[in-house]
This record gives structure tokens, C-alpha cells and sequence, in this order.
């Protein structure tokens, strides 16, 4: 009886892997399909995901999805002892069931990720849905932006409080989904109840490099709450981007960029006037280092110091763990639409270039139509 049943379940286990895996390859064929995509998912099923899971998730104070991830490791371990034990006693056939069962788990893990949330790294991109296709400008407007956040960055950095500095993380939170709100008038970013948590994996995080997380498993955005303070509103928001369906990390970082410089919250819109002087100063030390060390030097002593305090910040978790995990995050970046891998957080240039451009193209256009009067 035992060896017919468990013929039964290797032949039940093997059959729903071949099911899943055709489930699979439709979801491979629909990530050729942007417009598809975007209609139908993005659009369609993405909202009401969620609309059914923000509302409930947000009640819970701490990460379910950090929850899960640690019953996931757990398991893991679990499943590794048992295929060690079942190898040894030689049980080949319990072996076989039991690898046919991770198979599974795998499967449904993988399919679960895409159609929670991952399939959003297929639509067509946020140039194209926020209509700032036109990325072609010149040196000297790439210098001028530069510019243009140096200064707002000083401006903004003095006005910061030391009370702003000391406020609580759920104010940061709090201030962060304010932002995203307010953003949410203008077409192109919506939001569905977002909600922003500290993360109970922050103290791994810190050793991983990582400011913050998006679990699509669950679908809440959560923080890394030990990072520098200044830094927490624009990484909250950024989070808070990719709830909103923007996958993208260029994308995610500049939509977290026009939330913070668009509020009236002083340490928020220093955050992010903070993030893109730190993108732009770095582009620009790639493009004309001559430019990057002239335009550096306007950089207030406060905004140098912060960048200080932050590079000593990471540097104090330098290590293997770090390493590893950039190899492994860049070769997921790579697999999910974003071909350039970790050096795709450095192109939200190109869409803040052509947000300030067409901002100015605008203002002329206004202000040509204005004279006419």
C-alpha cells in the first residue's frame, strides 16, 4: 500500500510541476506584451490587488511580509536537513516525492511574485506613461540641473530643524505617504492605500547595503529604520513608488524625487534634493570630472557632512554579505527588464532631465501665451 502511494504522489507531484510550469511559460510569453500588460494588468488586476491587500496589511504594525520571508528561511533550512537525511538513508523514491514537492513550492513562489506584482516590470516604461519620452539634452542643461539641486539642496538643508531631525520614524512615515497622496492628483500616479513600515530585518539590511525593501509577496513597502534620518523620507517614498506600480528602481527613485521636492515638508524635500545631487554629482564625475569637481565645491558644509555621515554609515557594515548580495540583486535586476543591473538607480537622471525640460518648456510656453494677452 505504502509503495503504491507513493507512486501515486510522484505521479500527482509531477503532473502539477508540468502544470505550473506551463503557467510559467505563459507568464514568460506575456512579459513580451508592454501594452498587454499595462491594460490588462498594471491597469486592471494590479489596482485591485491592491485595493484587497493594502487595507488589510496596513493594520498590522510590523512587516507580514518579513514574517513570511522568515518562515521561508526557516523552512529552507528545514528542507535542506531532510534531503540530506533522505540521501543517507537512501529512500530514493521519498527523495524524488520531496524534491517534486520543493519543485512545486519554487514554482508557485516564481508565479506568485509575477502576478502580485512583478509583471509591473514589463509595462511600457514611466517615460513613456508620463509623456517625458524627449531625454535628448546638451552638457550645458546637464550642468544647469546640477546646479539648480546643489542650490536647493543647501537652501533646503538650512532650513531643516534639529526637531526636524529628531522626529519620529512613523512622522517620517507618515509625512512620506502624505507625499505620495498629494502626487496621486496628477495623472500617472496613482496610489491605493499606501502605507510604509520599518522593517524587523533592518539590522540584516544594514549588512546587505539596503536602504529599503518592497516584499511583492505582500505588498508593503518598508524601511530600513537605522539608516541616517535624512535619508529615511526619499527611501520611504521611494518604496511607497514601487506600491504604486513602479518597478523600475530608476523609476521608483525618481517618482520618490518629484514626491519629496513637491512637498511642503522641510526635511522631506531635503531628502530628496539630498538623493538627486548625489545621482547628478555622480553622473556628472563620469561625464566631465572638471565640471563635477567645479559644480562640487558650491555644496554647502552641512550637505557635505551629511554625505559623510552616510558613506561612514555603510562603510561601517562593509563586507562579504554585502558583496554577495549586490552580485545576486544585480543579476535579479538584470532578469526583470532592467538590463543594466545595479546601475539602473543611476539612470533616474534621464527622467528628472526631461521632467525639469519639459517644466521649462512649459513655463516659456505659458509665458509666451501670457504676452499675447
Amino acid at each position: 500500500m505504502i509503495g503504491i502511494k507513493n507512486k501515486d504522489s510522484l505521479k500527482s507531484n509531477s503532473i502539477t510541476v508540468a502544470i505550473l510550469a506551463v503557467v510559467y511559460i505563459i507568464i514568460s510569453i506575456l512579459t513580451n506584451c508592454p501594452n498587454f500588460i499595462e491594460q490588462y494588468y498594471s491597469e486592471g488586476l494590479y489596482p485591485l490587488i491592491c485595493k484587497i491587500m493594502h487595507p488589510i496589511l496596513n493594520v498590522f504594525p510590523f512587516s507580514v511580509g518579513d514574517v513570511f520571508y522568515i518562515g521561508l528561511i526557516i523552512y529552507m533550512l528545514y528542507a535542506v536537513g531532510k534531503l540530506v537525511k533522505l540521501t543517507y538513508t537512501k529512500k530514493l523514491r521519498l527523495l524524488g516525492i520531496y524534491v517534486l514537492k520543493l519543485i512545486i513550492i519554487f514554482e508557485v513562489i516564481i508565479i506568485a511574485f509575477y502576478m502580485l506584482w512583478g509583471l509591473n516590470y514589463f509595462r511600457p516604461s514611466a517615460a513613456k506613461r508620463l509623456h517625458l519620452q524627449d531625454t535628448s539634452y546638451t552638457i550645458a542643461d546637464f550642468e544647469a540641473v546640477t546646479s539648480m539641486l546643489i542650490d536647493s539642496a543647501n537652501a533646503s538643508r538650512a532650513l531643516v530643524t534639529i526637531s526636524d531631525l529628531n522626529q519620529s520614524n512613523d512622522s517620517i512615515y507618515h509625512t512620506a505617504v502624505v507625499a505620495i497622496k498629494s502626487l496621486g492628483s496628477s495623472p500617472g500616479f496613482k496610489s491605493y492605500y499606501p502605507g510604509i513600515k520599518p522593517s524587523m530585518l533592518s539590522f540584516a539590511m544594514n549588512y546587505l547595503g539596503t536602504s529599503g525593501d518592497y516584499n511583492p509577496f505582500t505588498s508593503e513597502s518598508q524601511i530600513n529604520h537605522q539608516i541616517p534620518v535624512f535619508v529615511k523620507p526619499v527611501t520611504a517614498c521611494h518604496e511607497l513608488s514601487h506600491q504604486m506600480g513602479f518597478a523600475l528602481e530608476d523609476e521608483a527613485d525618481f517618482v520618490g524625487f518629484v514626491a519629496g521636492v513637491s512637498s511642503h515638508n522641510r526635511l522631506l524635500r531635503y531628502s530628496a534634493y539630498y538623493l538627486g545631487v548625489g545621482e547628478f554629482l555622480y553622473a556628472l564625475s563620469r561625464k566631465d570630472s572638471v565640471a563635477y569637481k567645479q559644480l562640487k565645491i558650491n555644496l554647502s558644509g552641512t550637505v557635505v557632512n551629511d554625505f559623510k555621515v552616510e558613506h561612514a554609515y555603510w562603510k561601517s557594515f562593509e563586507g562579504k554579505a554585502g558583496t554577495l548580495s549586490s552580485i545576486f540583486y544585480d543579476h535579479f535586476l538584470k532578469a526583470n527588464n532592467q538590463p543594466q543591473g545595479l546601475k539602473t538607480y543611476n539612470r533616474m537622471i534621464r527622467l528628472t532631465m526631461a521632467w525639469y525640460l519639459k517644466k521649462a518648456s512649459d513655463k516659456l510656453s505659458h509665458n509666451s501665451q501670457f504676452s499675447k494677452l
